[in-house]
């Protein structure tokens, strides 16, 4: 079963919790502290990914494009 992070908007309190996704579908997901069956996803960013200090390509149009080129190298 998959994991949803979820927001009580009666009690305030939100949490991640393990369900099958017809039971958040059909909103049969009760908040642990105060028993609502009105709970909202939230949605959060995934965490992004550096990659280590490699330096973007230069464009050869550079001197054309300005400092904001977004054309690759």
């Amino acid at each position: 079963m998959p994991f949803y992070d979820l927001r009580c908007p009666k009690c305030g309190k939100e949490y991640n919790i393990s369900a099958s996704m017809a039971d958040k579908a059909e909103k049969r997901i009760p908040c642990p502290d105060c028993g609502s069956l009105d709970l909202q996803t939230v949605y959060k960013a995934a965490p992004g990914v550096l990659k280590g200090s490699q330096k973007a390509p230069e464009c050869p149009n550079r001197h054309i494009c300005g400092a904001g080129c977004h054309h690759a190298g």
